[in-house]
């Protein structure tokens, strides 16, 4: 017999093992994740569009107020320049007149050399000598070069020998008879020290970037919190359910039990069948009870029913349920009961669902191992019921949890206790556990009396 092939062994060893589908609460926990990531994401981007948009709006505002105030300069050093009588333009007024050298003010003419007035060159006809800011050469003549070639003022940024922020503006001047089609005569040249604006513009900026992160953070906080709140409903639905399907396992778990050894027995011929009948009947009666039981107390849960109140016997309910309790016990259980007439207000099937389970978990947890139950039940005027036993006793490490789902001192679910829990406080009463005087568990359920 061959080997099998490696390669195909390699690719059975390898093959991806499939994803395990997610819970109906891992999506609802998803989904918010999902809302709380939209919402910042939107947020974000609308926050970030305002900031640039801030930004690019204050850059302008600063650049256009220096191109506005070294326009008014360079219009009023316009004024000071004249011509002599051959045309010829004559500097010597605007030197004397501005030669303090802030702010920097440099003449250029454009040379008539070229194919037209504007393809010629530029020479410098007037410059401070002692300017307060100072540009390389190649700076100044580019600014004029653009102003002749256009006939319009222009505004640059550049930089000063010294690596400092500076606004170069640029004003074409023209002839005073000058034709149409003729270019501009020169082009008078003015800087302006940009550092406080440049600053300024920073602190803008990293003020709008801060704020910018602390909204989006906070907008992700908020989103998140409100896609909390919208999925609560859900998340609690479900949380319901899951109960609904805990607590149905947990009450039909002994009465489907019960329907198959009795069906079992049927089978094997030990009983009559009248009293297997009988038996049989009783069991779909109970049965038929939990299903009613339960699906009531789904709807009370989901908010789709309320709560019947009406006048009850208390002591009437308990001796029905011991009752009939000990008609099913098989082991020689003991319950005594003591009552008084007691009239409360509440819904009579969820009060001897209470009662049926505090009782059951007395049979079941409330004495030794191969010993019989010893329980005693009381019943009082202001609608107290109590239920002890003399087993171990509660584990104090459960104590304080004993009537939450799936939390038992003695290995099972716990859901018996924690009906009986919602039931009390479902009519505005309480259930309390503790230690009893023989030394076992005392359950106490208060449920409010009728004012008559």
């Amino acid at each position: 017999m061959s080997p099998a092939h490696p390669f195909r062994t390699l690719i059975r060893r390898t093959r991806p093992r499939p994803k395990r589908p997610l819970t109906p609460t891992a999506r609802v926990l998803r989904l918010r994740r999902r809302i709380s990531l939209v919402f910042a994401l939107t947020s974000a981007v609308g926050l970030i569009a305002m900031a640039v948009l801030a930004v690019r709006s204050d850059s302008a505002r600063w650049r256009e107020q220096l191109d506005h105030a070294m326009d008014a300069d360079t219009s009023w050093a316009l004024g000071l320049l004249e011509t002599d009588e051959n045309g010829r333009l004559a500097t010597d007024v605007l030197a004397d007149t501005v030669n303090t050298g802030c702010p920097p003010l440099t003449v250029l003419l454009v040379n008539g050399d070229g194919p037209d007035r504007t393809g010629g060159g530029l020479t410098v006809q007037h410059a401070p000598s002692e300017p307060c800011l100072s540009v390389s050469p190649g700076v100044v003549l580019e600014a004029g070069r653009a102003a002749a070639r256009t006939g319009e003022a222009h505004g640059f940024d550049r930089r000063t020998t010294g690596g400092g922020p500076v606004r170069v503006f640029a004003l074409p001047f023209y002839a005073p008879e000058a034709a149409e089609d003729e270019g501009p005569q020169g082009v008078l040249v003015a800087m302006a020290d940009a550092t406080a604006q440049r600053d300024d513009h920073r602190r803008l900026v990293w003020v709008v970037t801060g704020g910018c992160t602390v909204l989006v953070l906070l907008s992700a906080a908020v989103g998140h919190v409100l896609s909390g709140r919208a999925v609560r409903p859900a998340l609690a639905a479900l949380g319901q359910q899951e109960a609904f399907l805990a607590d149905a396992a947990h009450d039909l778990r002994t009465p489907a039990a019960s329907l198959r050894t009795l069906a079992e027995t049927a089978l094997r011929g030990e009983t009559d069948s009248t009293e297997v009948h009988r038996r049989t009947l009783r069991l779909a009666e109970g049965m038929g009870r939990l299903v009613d039981g339960l699906l009531t107390r789904a709807r009370l849960m989901s908010g789709t029913a309320t709560v019947t109140r009406q006048p009850l016997r208390l002591d009437q309910l308990v001796e029905a349920v011991v009752e009939e309790a000990t008609e099913a016990n098989a082991e020689g259980h003991r319950v005594r009961v003591e009552a008084e007439d007691t009239v409360v207000v509440a819904d009579p099937d969820l009060v001897r669902r209470a009662v049926g389970n505090l009782l059951g978990n007395a049979l079941a947890h409330g004495h030794a191992p191969g010993l019989p139950a010893d329980v005693l039940v009381t019943v009082a005027r202001d609608g107290t019921l109590t239920v002890e036993d003399a087993g171990p006793g509660l584990p104090p490490e459960v104590a304080d949890a004993l009537f939450e789902r799936f939390r038992s001192g003695s290995g099972s679910t716990g859901l018996g206790l924690s009906i009986a829990s919602w039931v009390a406080h479902a009519h505005g009463g309480t259930l309390t556990a503790g230690s009893g005087e023989r030394g076992g568990a005392r359950f106490v359920l208060r449920l409010p009396t009728s004012p008559e």
